[in-house]
């Protein structure tokens, strides 16, 4: 007879492809239930956009197969819980899971592009995600999620007001862009944008979210380290394009995640632009701006390579009409983007797992 031991015995014997150890050990079998010859129970992945999740659901077939009963019919159904390593007693942003900052080293790399698709397919994949635009001198996100003409609104909590991110296509967006005229500049000392940053963490009603994607300005400046000092990095996402002169700026980036001040973890490489598709010759591949840069930096830094999303015209019309190439776009773009995102959340869990729980930096001048 199939019973609820001997299968959880043969699920103790399926490895997490990443975490190292069993499905059982890890607790992430649920809701055994056995009807004759039938078997099914849940498998609790650690993010939705697991992109083991076949490889898993085989894996979890041959053992009862195996080891139970080869006449068995396995139903493996999947949810997920999406794990943070923070800990409880962080008060700054407390029920946000994962907190990712995306940043390049240099400008016009399509980093924002890159920070909204990748919010955009997590939360597609069913999580809670929220994107703050922290470039306080050239905010994009608004016009690349189609809300610069919109405010947000002010709600009061326990006495404080807040400000309550915009709600837009499954995400919480929050911008400089969305508090002042577009047509205005932000002409402040890095004081004032540091304090600005510092706003959008203690005064914005983010609720809980199981990701807050943070799209950093260039370079490695004052907002920068703000931002490390006032919350606790999970990772940062680096971004850059296959030519050289960005692969330069790329590498201060990842030196200045890595340094010893700073240390937080970079959780893998992103390429943009990495190759040109006409839409009439969907087959064909033109390396603009040069081959695999992006490729090397990671296997240089060793790093993990996240992926390469392609320069296609749906990925730039997207980004200037407020509709992103992962809702709106081509097939080759979303198929890319949706590939690096389960390569960051896969990242993210394996950063959990592995690392000392995330706390603010403390740098000492």
């Amino acid at each position: 007879m199939i019973t609820h031991e001997s299968v959880l015995q043969a699920l103790s014997q399926v490895q997490e492809p990443d975490l190292g150890k069993d499905l059982v050990t890890l607790n992430m079998v649920k809701d055994i239930a056995i009807d004759g010859k039938k078997v099914s129970f849940t498998v609790v992945l650690t993010t939705p956009a697991c992109p083991l999740k076949e490889m898993i659901r085989g894996a979890c077939e041959n053992a009862v197969k195996i080891l139970v009963d080869k006449e068995a019919v396995v139903t493996v159904n999947f949810t997920s819980n999406i794990v943070s390593n923070r800990k409880d007693n962080q008060a700054t942003l407390p029920n946000v899971k994962n907190i990712i900052a995306v940043g390049s080293g240099k400008g016009g790399v399509g980093k924002s592009t890159v920070s909204v698709n990748l919010a955009l397919a997590l939360a597609k994949g069913g999580a809670k995600v929220g994107i703050m635009d922290a470039d306080i001198y050239g905010p994009s996100i608004p016009i690349m999620l189609g809300i610069k003409s919109e405010r947000p609104l002010m709600q009061e909590v326990n006495g404080k007001g807040m400000i309550v991110p915009i709600d837009v296509m499954g995400l919480k967006a929050m911008s400089i862009g969305l508090l002042i005229d577009d047509r205005q500049a932000v002409v402040w000392r890095g004081p004032m944008a540091s304090s600005a940053l510092k706003q959008f963490v203690t005064d914005v009603l983010w609720g809980e979210l199981d990701y807050l994607i943070i799209d950093l300005p260039p370079g490695t400046g004052d907002i920068h380290l703000t931002m490390v000092q006032t919350i606790p990095v999970t990772g940062a996402v680096i971004v850059t394009t296959p030519q050289e002169v960005a692969l330069a700026d790329a590498k201060k980036a990842i030196m200045m995640f890595d340094g010893p001040q700073i240390k937080v973890p970079v959780l893998g490489i992103v390429e943009n632009m990495a190759y040109f598709i006409p839409e009439e010759l969907p087959d064909n591949k033109y390396f603009i701006f040069g081959k695999e840069g992006g490729k090397r930096l990671a296997e240089m830094f060793e790093l993990p390579f996240l992926g390469q999303i392609p320069i296609t015209m749906s990925i730039r019309e997207g980004g200037d009409i407020g509709k992103p190439a992962l809702l709106h776009g081509d097939s080759i773009a979303q198929k890319a983007i949706h590939e690096v995102a389960q390569q960051v959340a896969r990242n993210i869990s394996i950063r959990n797992a592995n690392l000392d729980p995330t706390k603010v930096v403390e740098i000492k001048v």
